[in-house]
């Protein structure tokens, strides 16, 4: 349990601009163990495809505020979250809405900090949460840059795949490009290995050259292929609540373990 919450939330960025390597499950299963271990965590939905909105059961009905009235229309970010079916965790949801965003955040002045003025302390005020979660698109895309310049960190789910490191660099390269020209404070939360399987030389071999090139960014705990952790979302629920004996409960709940021990050193 957390001794005391913070004034003011702890922004993580989960970004890889690669579809398909966890992202959002990532950011549903992590803010899920966190949110059991007494933090109140929230997820802002920043994908149009919406699949976090989706994986913690806020139907399309329910999605009349949305991430785009937060960045284009002003609201305050407690106007915006709903609750989830997990204590804890709330989410603003994102509808296909977001994927004409981009034009229109283009043509604004402040266009790479619209986020960042929407989860300011101005506009969110004693919100009473710890983390907040942003579940970025699967590009490099304006929506990700206001992301980047919104957070204190990001955090980078890595599938084991002979290419990962490869389009990582690229992501590096994104995150260094931020910090030179609007959030020079940007941090690298950690790598985390996902759809890790431990039989495979191949995945082996990623998590050796990721441990190399990267040293201590790389969080310790893998999340392994599992299939509880591909059904949960179609039940609205994490995997922690799907089935907690699995093992991909069990990483997810040691990633926000050592998550924590990061972030209170």
């Amino acid at each position: 349990m957390p001794e005391a919450h913070p004034p003011q939330p702890k922004i993580v960025a989960i970004v890889n601009q690669k579809g398909g390597v966890g992202k959002t499950t990532t950011a549903i299963n992590l803010g899920a163990a966190l949110a059991g271990a007494g933090y109140r965590v929230a997820i802002v939905d920043l994908d149009p495809q919406g699949n976090a909105s989706t994986g913690l059961g806020i139907d399309a009905s329910r999605r009349e505020t949305t991430t785009y009235d937060l960045l284009l229309d002003g609201m305050d970010l407690s106007s915006a979250l709903q609750s989830s079916n997990t204590p804890n965790l709330s989410i603003v949801p994102a509808t296909s809405d977001l994927s004409s965003a981009d034009i229109e955040i283009y043509a604004k002045k402040a266009r790479t900090t619209l986020l960042k003025d929407a989860l300011s302390p101005a506009r969110t005020g004693p919100v009473g949460l710890d983390y907040i979660f942003i579940d970025c698109p699967p590009s490099l895309s304006l929506l990700t840059v206001n992301a980047m310049v919104a957070a204190h960190s990001v955090l980078v789910p890595l599938q084991s795949e002979f290419f990962a490191l490869e389009g990582l660099s690229q992501l590096m390269l994104t995150v260094r490009e931020v910090r030179q020209t609007a959030n020079p404070d940007l941090g690298i939360e950690g790598i985390v290995l996902t759809m890790f399987d431990g039989r495979n030389r191949l995945a082996q071999g990623v998590l050796a050259d990721a441990k190399e090139t990267l040293g201590e960014l790389v969080f310790d705990t893998v999340i392994p292929r599992n299939v509880r952790v591909s059904e949960a979302p179609s039940y609205a629920q994490s995997v922690l609540e799907y089935d907690p004996a699995s093992k991909g409960s069990i990483a997810y709940a040691a990633l926000a373990k050592e998550f924590v021990a990061r972030n209170h050193l």
